[in-house]
């Protein structure tokens, strides 16, 4: 049995975390993967509530856990995810972009991985004002840009794809950071020579994801950069109701929607849980790599698929076309697993 912790989060973040729920007693009762899942309170109402966003009995359960479901928090997003990330040096950020039927992807053979690394770079926050002017550090280390290179060449290995790795920065501009970075990212290519290897300055590649999006197989960048294109990314195959992402460390990993907490439609059962559920297919692959467990593997091969179908056939929620609610979206996913 895996203990899963959970974030319910907020805005819509209650509401697909009980499609989420919903779905893992389906598969834990009918597909025989069981789970034991503590529901968490972090972000704006935990800080309303408690005083602190990220409270220390969501930080115990979680490190008592196996694997971390995060739906979306509000304004207090930097010190949850954030502080999560650096607290259980969950390094690569990973979030995959595929084009799925019916949605209005720029094409429909777009299948690409954006690695991004997740500790470092601006995203520190080591920011300080003086003389008038505000000044941020951008912290970029040979150690971190070589873990999260070797990262991604392991990406690539695994993917029935093109077997390319494509490293984007700006060292053109920002020689030290991103010579350093770039330069990382060669060195750790010499060990994988059967996966292709290239560079890309960060304006050409958010350029080339609209322009040629089908060329992209794996993309390493660091953490601003991959924050960027990553939501560009999943806008080029649709929109981020189908964007899932993962926060993964060498022991721990969390799992998360690329959108966010959506207040506007919050409590009108209308959001679209995919984005949650596919995070959970991601978690399932984790799991079963870091236990061998196939039936983990089993388990989110057919997730994916009964999103996959059902997306195909228009039975879905009414963002990406469909007239669905949230939660007889959710139900036709629980009767087909």
């Amino acid at each position: 049995m895996y203990k899963i912790s959970l974030i319910t989060g907020d805005g819509i973040g209650p509401e697909i975390s009980e499609s989420a729920v919903s779905v893992l007693n389906t598969i834990n009762d009918r597909l025989g993967l069981k789970f034991d899942i503590t529901q968490l309170s972090a972000g704006d109402k935990a800080l309303k509530d408690t005083g602190k966003a990220l409270p220390d009995e969501t930080i115990s359960a979680i490190k008592n856990s196996d694997a971390c479901l995060k739906a979306p928090v509000g304004e207090s997003a930097a010190d949850v995810i954030v502080v999560l990330r650096r607290m259980l040096d969950l390094y690569a950020n990973i979030r995959p972009a595929k084009s799925y039927p019916h949605m209005p992807a720029l094409r429909d053979d777009i299948d690409m991985v954006i690695v991004r690394e997740n500790t470092e770079d601006l995203y520190r926050g080591e920011e300080f004002r003086v003389d008038g002017a505000a000044v941020a550090l951008r912290i970029i280390s040979e150690a971190a840009s070589k873990r999260i290179a070797k990262y991604a060449f392991e990406v690539a290995t695994q993917r029935d794809s093109m077997r390319k790795v494509t490293c984007v920065h700006k060292k053109n501009v920002m020689p030290i950071t991103d010579g350093l970075f770039a330069q990382a990212c060669t060195d750790v290519s010499k060990s994988y020579p059967d996966i292709a290897f290239e560079e890309m300055y960060v304006d050409a590649c958010a350029m080339n994801l609209i322009r040629q999006p089908e060329q992209f197989d794996v993309i390493v960048t660091t953490n601003l950069f991959g924050d960027i294109l990553s939501d560009e990314s999943s806008q080029v195959v649709g929109g981020l109701g189908m964007a899932p992402a993962a926060n993964i460390g060498d022991s721990f990993a969390l799992f998360e929607p690329v959108h966010g907490a959506a207040f506007d439609i919050a409590g009108k059962n209308i959001a679209n849980p995919s984005s949650f559920l596919l995070s959970i297919k991601m978690m399932f692959d984790w799991l079963g790599a870091k236990n061998n467990d196939s039936k983990c593997i089993e388990v989110g091969a057919k997730l994916e698929s009964t999103i996959f179908d059902l997306v195909k056939t228009g039975s879905t929620t009414k963002d990406i076309g469909g007239t669905m609610s949230t939660s007889e979206f959710t139900k036709a996913i629980t009767d087909n697993l």
